[in-house]
């Protein structure tokens, strides 16, 4: 949505909203039916780590990479965090007396401090909570100042002059420099020469973003986690057993992820503590996950973070580990819908080129890094993409917004349904994926607010969003979700029955025995009034196609227990028999295996002959000859055996994949005339047969 159209929908929001929700119908329509396996393949590209893990039963994390951006934890480098900023007044000498012990220095704090000798004035650019005040009286003391004075932010910067009336150091904090309130060369030259004057040094802290053009500046980058908890921890426990501490693991864990000074400061008296016996190692590692916690609510509640970068924090929440920029553009989206709650009045303004990418980065305490990005087209290289350093940190934002702040929740569900309409994978998935979350967290109030209605929806891909919320909230052992599938998977309202039952083919790796059966018992209902399995041409209806499209979702990931199980149905139970076949055919029609590019149905074949498995083999080839025989299937199948003939040209392993199976089949003479009259019009465009049709005919003995 451009710039234009957001403040429209600010002016007009009835309007916007009904325009908007004509353009999702319109883009509904447009959305063609996704086949089963190609969603399922979307879901676990693009969902959070732990549906990868449970329904691909494989670990998918970061894959390599270059990180770069923000690395850096946040820290102070001296014994307090950054503390509420005093009045202008004396700085107690206690405090500095107090850093002195624990404080230690950076390349960054060296370079100010040859800039505060030689100019007495030293402007320090540095993010919130990274210990620049810190840094700035550390200065001061050691640039020779006896005498610490902390500044309130003057109205105007010329007024700053006559506040440095005395020797003494002062420091400045978190003055506001922005294009509406610059600062110039000329000024820092009248601050300069009035600080020369008075015998006095000045040091301003400022933020990144801060538009100091060519003035000069030192960029803060603080000392390292490690270094910072050393400084705190070796004074009480002296110097030999740092190694010792070091090594234990709710030590590194708590310096892998980042953690605000005071965070740093705390841990280090819960280290010491646990040095002294008075606590255990579980209860030190313990104080991470709570530490995540009280950085969540301290970004919700407190005034800053402004209202734009609370929307990126939770934007982020949703696309943790996904590309930097959707986060960031689906962000202001979410930004819009809460500056209304917030203030309805007034238009939200965003700034179209004025947020920094590192120092969101650095606000939520997460890395960039540049890894391949998972698309309908394959992976694409150079993809920057963002990622919380806790992982624990994005379930617990998305938790404390949804059930500690209702007002946000009209704007957020608002939000996350319109990311269901988006044509991106990616954003699909995840819109699913918070659903879930947030279900987790309130089920009813999840499924009122989200699943239900996508759900209930007139399009297919709504109903596809609500299956892998479903599932997803399945895998999250939310309990009553297994009822409420079951419910909808036999119940008598079409969409929900489509919901449950695709849910039900994306759980089968997980729970393959109770999605056949839920499957099976779906296959035994009365068909509705208005729908019939099989219709007046033959054809299966739209729910047959469901059901054949979740056990098409169970054979091939769970492969050899359902086909053993589908085997055995298809020849006792009628009811099941063409959903089996059907889906069985829609596997054979998918070209690409997990792991080769053969097709995955002939893959399976290969490798169960290959391992002399009599059983799974028989059965693959007792369901290819039920295709062959089957009047709707057989001109079909032929038409699946002939790509595999043609691509049989290209790989020799396919070939010989091909040969047992179609040995397999030629066993009958029907199937042996069929199999004689495939292969010998598999031709070129020279109208010759092909080479691979040509061997299999002579390996086959068909000539």
């Amino acid at each position: 949505m451009s710039q234009e159209e957001k403040a429209a929908d600010t002016a007009h929001p009835a309007e916007a909203q009904d325009g908007e929700k004509q353009q999702r119908d319109e883009a509904a329509e447009e959305q063609p039916r996704q086949e089963a396996w190609a969603a399922r393949r979307d879901l676990i590209a693009h969902a959070p780590d732990f549906v990868s893990t449970l329904v691909n039963r494989d670990q998918y994390g970061q894959a390599g990479g270059t990180h770069y951006g923000d690395q850096h934890q946040h820290f102070h480098i001296g014994g307090r965090a950054e503390a509420s900023l005093p009045l202008s007044g004396p700085i107690p000498h206690t405090e500095i007396e107090e850093l002195k012990v624990v404080f230690r220095g950076c390349q960054s704090f060296d370079e100010a401090l040859e800039s505060l000798r030689e100019d007495r004035l030293v402007i320090l650019s540095g993010g919130r909570e990274t210990g620049r005040r810190t840094a700035a009286l550390m200065l001061l003391h050691r640039s020779g100042a006896e005498r610490l004075r902390s500044l309130d932010p003057p109205a105007s910067f010329p007024e700053l002059a006559d506040q440095v009336d005395a020797s003494a150091g002062y420091v400045l904090c978190d003055l506001p420099v922005s294009r509406q309130r610059p600062l110039s060369e000329a000024q820092l030259f009248s601050l300069r020469e009035r600080l020369e004057r008075a015998q006095a040094r000045l040091v301003i802290t400022v933020e990144p973003s801060a538009a100091l053009g060519a003035l000069p500046s030192v960029r803060w980058e603080p000392p390292s986690a490690e270094d910072l908890l050393h400084a705190h921890v070796t004074p009480a426990t002296g110097e030999s057993v740092w190694p010792g501490l070091l090594g234990l693991t709710a030590v590194k864990e708590f310096l892998a992820r980042q953690h605000r000074p005071e965070e740093i400061r705390q841990f280090a008296l819960q280290l010491v503590e646990h040095h002294h016996g008075v606590i255990d190692e579980a209860r030190l590692a313990a104080f991470g996950e709570t530490a995540a916690a009280t950085q969540v609510t301290r970004w919700l509640t407190e005034e800053k973070p402004e209202l734009r970068d609370k929307a990126f924090l939770v934007s982020l929440a949703v696309f943790d580990k996904a590309p930097y920029a959707v986060t960031a553009e689906l962000a202001d989206g979410l930004f819009v819908r809460l500056h209304d709650i917030q203030d309805p009045n007034a238009r939200p303004s965003i700034p179209v080129f004025g947020s920094s990418r590192e120092e969101r980065l650095r606000l939520a305490h997460a890395d960039g890094y540049v890894t391949a990005e998972a698309t309908e087209w394959g992976p694409l290289e150079g993809s920057f993409c963002a990622a919380f350093r806790d992982e624990r940190t994005a379930p617990m934002l998305l938790k404390e917004v949804w059930n500690l702040h209702p007002s946000a929740r009209p704007a957020f569900a608002e939000w996350i349904r319109k990311l269901a309409d988006d044509r991106r994978p990616l954003v699909r998935t995840r819109a699913a994926s918070a659903a879930a979350l947030l279900a987790k967290a309130d089920l009813s109030s999840a499924m009122a607010h989200l699943v239900e209605p996508w759900a209930d929806g007139r399009k297919p891909h709504a109903w596809l969003t609500a299956a892998n919320a479903l599932t997803m909230t399945q895998l999250l052992d939310v309990p009553a979700v297994s009822r409420i599938l079951h419910d909808w998977c036999v119940g008598d309202v079409e969409s929900r029955r489509w919901t449950a039952i695709r849910a039900y083919g994306l759980l089968g790796p997980v729970h393959h025995v109770e999605t056949l059966a839920a499957l099976v018992d779906a296959m035994h209902r009365p068909p509705p009034a208005e729908a019939s399995g099989v219709q007046e041409d033959g054809e299966l209806s739209e729910e047959a196609r469901q059901l054949a499209d979740a056990l098409e979702l169970l054979l091939l990931a769970v492969r050899n227990p359902v086909l053993a199980a589908l085997t055995e149905l298809r020849r006792t139970d009628r009811a099941v028999r063409p959903h089996a076949l059907l889906a069985f055919f829609q596997a054979c029609k998918q070209t690409k295996d997990d792991d080769s590019d053969r097709p995955p149905v002939l893959a399976w074949y290969a490798r169960a002959a290959a391992a002399e498995d009599p059983t799974a083999a028989r059965q693959l080839a007792d369901f290819w000859d039920a295709l062959l025989t089957d009047r709707t299937h057989n001109p079909k199948a032929l038409g699946v055996l002939r790509g595999w003939v043609r691509g049989a040209d290209e790989d020799t392993e396919t070939e010989s994949a091909l040969a047992s199976l179609l040995g397999a089949l030629v066993s009958t003479p029907t199937n042996r005339r069929r199999v004689s009259h495939l292969l010998g019009t598999v031709r070129d465009s020279g109208g010759a047969v092909t080479p691979a049709a040509d061997r299999l005919r002579k390996r086959l003995a068909l000539d």
